[in-house]
């Protein structure tokens, strides 16, 4: 179908199954990325419009859906709007969640994460990070919480909470977790020799640095059944001048190679930079489509794990050459929050393509609030299962004022 002028058979790849070294069996090649739903009801807990997010994404035919990530403790939040999973949370609703995630037949995994200096400050709370260096937004700098550097006890019981949550998700009945160690949230901060200046044993040279991935992969690993899949995300570059680079990407991913990890999907960016919107700060030339996939390259070449690139693609043709280029998965984001039902029509060979979200206000940081709240607005439509139309500036105060009474349920709750 179509004229691409692609054999038929690289369609015929993106409904290919996939076999994970834990022995799970992905069933296609196009993954629903995580996205940060802000859907948490009172107690941190997914609730009714959460779970129906799931079932409707579900429903779609992805093969893999990764959830947003949840907090692996519940005094550090990037939003008081996330989900929280610790050791002792009732598992009741995450049990209905990931029975909605798998009733389209694909698997669901729990995107774990510790957001360490992406902190608000009017949360409370801990900010936690590789080194007292704050998050650098400009004029929007005062809303971030001023960190503390880990000490080791510190270290040590982020690890033992990662591995306490990836437990928790698998009696929950999810079929894996993705240790997220991308966009600039704790395990990235670590990772970046911009942030980490850390003189022990978690800094310095990149072995140091990917220390604490590689201690949260194994006390992952070790927490959960041998047929669980786990995941990590990981930028291929911070897009930032002496950040993270592709090759420290490569590097990182020959650690995990022999660590059971399964899967390692490659984004890029972070608040600082903006590179998961699109932009840069070092002015790097990046698609509006695939726009990891030319950084992700020479990663690829040599990858000893299956890989999943993700970031902007929302076309068939693009898919198909995330799969050409040497990628297992497809990872997709906000296409998917566009049109749920695009991996059906892609593995049907079907042209579909979401329209993007885009926002080209001056204020490349605000733009990129902007889009983030049309997004969440769009994920709350699929929810109610409703088709609104809403211009840019409404979803980003609409936004702002829904997350006041968030703000008060997460302090209270806090303090309980």
């Amino acid at each position: 179908m179509g004229g691409t002028g692609r054999p038929r058979e690289v369609v015929a790849a993106l409904g290919d199954p996939l076999r994970l070294a834990s022995g799970s069996v992905l069933p296609n090649r196009v993954a629903k990325a995580a996205l940060e739903e802000f859907l948490a009801v009172d107690g941190q807990l997914p609730g009714d419009e959460l779970i129906a997010l799931h079932r409707r994404w579900a429903r779609g035919g992805a093969g893999l859906l990764i959830t947003g990530h949840v907090m692996v403790d519940g005094r550090a939040v990037a939003d008081p709007r996330d989900v929280v999973l610790e050791a002792g949370t009732d598992l009741e609703p995450f049990r209905r969640w990931a029975s909605a995630a798998r009733s389209g037949g694909g698997q669901v995994w729990m995107q774990i994460n510790h957001p360490g200096r992406v902190v608000f400050a009017d949360q409370g709370g801990l900010a936690w990070s590789a080194s007292a260096k704050r998050v650098e937004m400009g004029a929007f700098t005062w809303l971030y919480a001023t960190p503390v550097a880990m000490t080791g006890e510190q270290i040590a019981e982020v690890v033992a909470r990662f591995a306490d949550t990836a437990a928790q998700a698998e009696r929950a009945g999810f079929d894996g977790v993705e240790v997220h160690a991308a966009h600039g949230y704790l395990i990235g901060q670590f990772l970046s020799p911009l942030v980490n200046r850390r003189a022990d044993g978690y800094g310095g040279d990149l072995a140091a640095r990917a220390r604490l991935l590689l201690e949260v992969v194994a006390a992952v690993r070790g927490a959960v059944s041998p047929g669980f899949a786990v995941g990590v995300k990981l930028n291929t570059a911070d897009f930032q001048r002496g950040g993270f680079q592709p090759q420290d990407a490569a590097e990182v991913i020959g650690m995990l190679s022999g660590a059971g990890v399964d899967l390692v999907e490659l984004s890029g960016g972070s608040l600082e930079s903006l590179a998961i919107m699109g932009h840069a700060a070092d002015e790097s030339t990046l698609a509006r489509e695939a726009y990891f996939l030319d950084a992700a390259a020479s990663i690829l070449a040599d990858a000893p794990l299956p890989v999943m690139i993700t970031g902007g693609v929302r076309r068939l043709p693009v898919a198909r050459r995330v799969l050409e280029s040497g990628a297992s998965v497809v990872g997709v984001g906000t296409a998917l929050a566009v049109d749920p039902d695009l991996p059906h029509a892609w593995i049907a060979g079907e042209h579909a393509e979401a329209t993007p979200v885009r926002v080209n206000w001056p204020d490349k940081k605000l733009s990129s609030a902007a889009v983030q709240a049309l997004v969440h607005a769009r994920m709350e439509d699929l929810a109610a299962d409703r088709d609104r139309s809403t211009g840019p500036l409404r979803a980003l105060l609409t936004e702002r004022l829904r997350r006041r009474p968030a703000l008060r349920r997460y302090r209270k709750w806090g303090k309980a």
